[in-house]
């Protein structure tokens, strides 16, 4: 691939995940050139993994009044609003009403289907988009970026490329250094955008520093450190950083249940009727917030301390199945989930899973508060009766803190002084979800802030021509 003219300024964008692939989609529609740099050897991220959708109100295929994502939202971020409480507004107003954009966006311009739409936990209305077929969203969308940003001359995509240091000229970020794939240190001179990802694979390093509680937590996100000390080391303010998510279902593999890597038990599974057992009971509303369904699962003590887990089963009936099948044929290939009969469940799953369906059949109230079912279509249950299920425990997912950013995308330094030359987006940042994110929110974030940043960059490399 030819190099970009050296007239030309080369944008350097760091990671390879839903934001820096949003934010290279826009510098190259605008013919700045791109220089992606990605620590891991393939690029995708932990966006290329994420299963449930993406949010969105309203769309074409929302056809819901949806008046209350931003108050959702608020209210998933719980005590975290109490302070910067207008800059985190500003941050929720923008990822909220940029959505509808953000969607039309990908199918309209990027020719992916986000047709189906279901409901996750936290959230009023469904409003969390999918496609149709067999190919998660994640995937789907990644794959369908990066696809058309390798067509342009202008892209470059180095992986195995670890950034060490970001490099300033005065109070402005002219650049990074890097080690490449061949061992070497290297400069890169550019505007940076950063959408290196969170720090939830940090177990002992960030985490342990913010999160030392969270020790012995088994993880979905691979061993490797958060990039946020390298912003720091400019200026960047961090905020946030105690707030990490942990998700309420990660599967136990069976064939290596004491494994500290887990599998994400997409939310979708729950959001599309699916419910939780533990000793073959219910004990919760399943569509509360992550942060909720984590916390009455962790009030009984774990039943394993290495990892820290907890054993609870995932159920879905074949209705459940039938709506999440892409999702459910993957876990059962994978061993994660298997299908078997109510009677294959611990004693007292009958009684438990009748009563629910009188719940959906509306003859009685749950008194767990929950009132939307979606595809659960058991009726009448037996002991023959099939379902799908496997184990799953809270598992730690996400970090909601990170390097304060303004609605702009810009890095904020304390005093919500701007960094020059620098911006950032996706779960490298914090303030956007508060003390808790909700589920289908990370994508969306990621192709907000993604597109903002590669515009402001855009417009940063046009004034220093001009």
């Amino acid at each position: 691939m030819p190099p970009a003219a050296a007239s030309q300024t080369t944008a350097i964008v760091v990671g390879s995940g839903l934001a820096g692939l949003s934010a290279a989609s826009q510098l190259i529609a605008r013919n700045v050139p791109v220089r992606l740099l990605e620590r891991g050897a393939k690029p995708g991220g932990n966006s290329i993994k994420a299963s449930s959708g993406i949010n969105g109100a309203p769309t074409k295929y929302q056809s819901i009044l949806d008046d209350a994502f931003f108050s959702d939202t608020i209210k998933s971020a719980g005590k975290a609003m109490l302070f910067s409480t207008q800059h985190r507004e500003s941050l929720i107003s923008t990822l909220t009403n940029s959505s509808k954009d953000a969607i039309e966006w990908l199918v309209q311009e990027k020719g992916i289907d986000l047709s189906k739409v279901s409901i996750m936990g936290g959230h009023t209305f469904p409003r969390t988009h999918r496609g149709a077929g067999q190919t998660p969203p994640g995937f789907a969308i990644t794959s369908t970026l990066l696809k058309s940003l390798k067509e342009s001359p202008l892209f470059r995509l180095q992986t195995s490329c670890t950034v060490t240091k970001v490099l300033q000229s005065g109070h402005r970020v002219t650049g990074v250094e890097y080690i490449g794939e061949d061992g070497s240190s290297q400069e890169l001179l550019g505007p940076v955008i950063f959408a290196s990802g969170g720090f939830g694979g940090d177990a002992e390093g960030l985490l342990a520093q913010y999160r030392p509680d969270l020790k012995g937590y088994p993880s979905t996100n691979d061993p490797r450190p958060g990039t946020q000390p390298l912003l720091a080391a400019v200026g960047a303010q961090l905020i946030d950083m105690e707030h990490v998510q942990v998700h309420p279902t990660g599967f136990v593999d069976p064939t290596s249940p004491s494994s500290p890597l887990k599998f994400l038990a997409a939310e979708v599974l729950r959001g599309d009727g699916g419910i939780l057992l533990s000793k073959g009971r219910r004990f919760f509303n399943e569509l509360e917030t992550r942060e909720e369904v984590t916390n009455a699962i962790t009030a009984n003590p774990p039943d394993l301390e290495s990892p820290k887990q907890w054993s609870v089963q995932l159920v879905l009936d074949q209705g459940v199945y039938e709506a999440t099948k892409s999702h459910v044929d993957f876990y059962v290939f994978k061993g994660l989930m298997k299908k078997v009969t109510i009677s294959d469940l611990p004693s007292g799953a009958l009684g438990e899973i009748s009563r629910y369906c009188k719940f959906v059949r509306g003859e009685e109230t749950d008194s767990f508060g929950r009132t939307q079912f979606a595809h659960w279509s058991l009726k009448e249950p037996t002991p023959d009766s099939v379902v799908y299920v496997g184990f799953v425990t809270p598992v730690v997912h996400f970090t909601m803190g990170g390097v304060a950013i303004n609605d702009q995308a810009e890095v904020l330094k304390k005093g919500d002084e701007r960094v020059e030359g620098l911006w950032a987006a996706g779960e490298v940042t914090g303030g956007v979800h508060g003390a808790n994110r909700l589920g289908g929110s990370s994508l969306l974030e990621c192709v907000v802030f993604g597109r903002i940043a590669g515009d402001q960059c855009v417009e940063y490399v046009n004034g220093q021509k001009n």
